[in-house]
This record gives C-alpha cells, structure tokens and sequence, in this order.
C-alpha cells in the first residue's frame, strides 16, 4: 500500500501516483544552445533556492553559500545519471550475448552507486561546514519534497495506538529511503525509494498484529468525519 498526500500534508487522499518531472541532465544542456544552459543553471539555482529558504538565514553570505551546495549537488548528481545513461546505452549496443550484457549492466550500475555514495558523503560534509544538523535534516526533507515527516506524520495519524519501538522502526526506516532519495534524479525515482520502504514499514507493522489495510480505511473515516462542513 502506497499513499499520496496533499501538498501541505494535511489529508491522506488514495495511492500514491509516481509522477513528476525528471531532472533536466547538465549533458543535455551542454549540448543545447548557451540559452538552455544558462536556463538549466537558473532553474536548478531557483530550486535549491526553495530548498534553503526555510531556514530563514538572515546572512546573505551564508545564504547563497548554502544554495550553491545544494544547487552543484543536483549538478553533480545529473552528470553522473547522465554518464550512466551514455553508459548503459554503449552496453546495449555491443551486440554480446544476453549474459555478458547483464554482467556489464551489473558493473555499471555498481560504479553509479560508488560515485553516488561518495558525491552523497561530500555533499553533506560541504553541509555541516554551514549547518547544524536540524538545518541539513530541513535540507534533506526539501529534496525530498518533505515525503519522510509528511509521511511519519501520517501513520501517526493512522494507527494513535503505536509503541515508541515501532514509531522508531518507522522514522529509522523513512530516514534511510530520504538518504537514497537525495541521490535520485527524478521525482518518479525518489518517490519510489519511499514506496519501497513504506513497503518495509507496512510488513513490520503486519508482523506485529495490525492490518494496515484496515487502519488506512478507518483512518479516511475519521478525516470524513472531521472534515467542516462546506
């Protein structure tokens, strides 16, 4: 079972639908017109600039300091997908047999993850010069689209009834799909690294007696019912 909420939280609604655009690829740009280059930097330095508002720094300096992270992070992060998509296609073109193709698949995608886990621990040591902790968690939620607290948030909701160990099981388990979220280069890919763990969350909260079915279809009652009347 997956959820889809409303943009401000408030409201479970249905399934969640993996939809969003994907991250335009720096490559993509480069190979464009100067015009859609300088596009690509502005719409990605406005996004990050989203990101790290909520943080309400009032140094100008320490601001944009922080914005530029987080923008070369997705800068970063579109380079390396986008050699990997120059990759994968090379492999696919080689014309080797089925078996010798998965196995330059495999490497591949290891070498992804390798850089990905090392651009992931830079970026957030880049942080920390910066911010504290709380400050990099906000950072996290918001290139994330805020799914871990909107999400906790909402099994809370669902199930009042939870024992400390299993609201822990839950955030620790929403922490680590945020950290592999961070990574991804679409908003279809990150969203599905939260449905894999919700996924997760939902057979732990099974194996200790609860019927999530059940509990989501009582908990949109109780949102009926308290919803004013119009």
């Amino acid at each position: 079972m997956l959820w889809l909420f409303r943009k401000d939280g408030s409201r479970f609604i249905g399934k969640f639908a993996l939809t969003g655009m994907l991250i335009v690829g720096v490559a993509h740009a480069q190979q464009g017109s100067p015009e859609a280059a300088m596009a690509y930097k502005k719409s990605i330095d406005a996004r990050a600039y989203k990101i790290v508002t909520p943080l309400g720094i009032k140094d100008s300096v320490k601001f944009y300091k922080v914005r530029d992270a987080v923008a070369q992070q997705y800068i970063d992060l579109s380079a390396i997908d986008a050699r990997d998509a120059a990759a994968v296609k090379a492999i696919k073109s080689t014309g080797k047999d089925k078996a010798a193709t998965d196995a330059a698949l495999a490497d591949e995608q290891k070498k992804v993850t390798a850089e990905k886990t090392q651009q992931h621990k830079t970026y957030l040591t880049q942080l920390s010069k910066s911010l504290d902790a709380g400050q990099i968690d906000v950072i996290k939620n918001g290139m994330t689209y805020n799914v871990l607290p909107i999400t906790y948030k909402g099994y809370l909701e669902m199930i009042p009834r939870l024992t400390a160990e299993e609201k822990r099981y839950i955030m620790e388990a929403l922490t680590e799909a945020r950290e592999q979220a961070m990574d991804a280069g679409s908003s279809e890919k990150k969203h599905a690294w939260f449905g894999k763990y919700k996924g997760r969350i939902n057979n732990y909260l099974s194996s200790h007696g609860y019927d999530v079915n059940k509990e989501s279809k009582e908990w949109q009652e109780r949102m009926k019912t308290q919803q004013p009347n119009k």
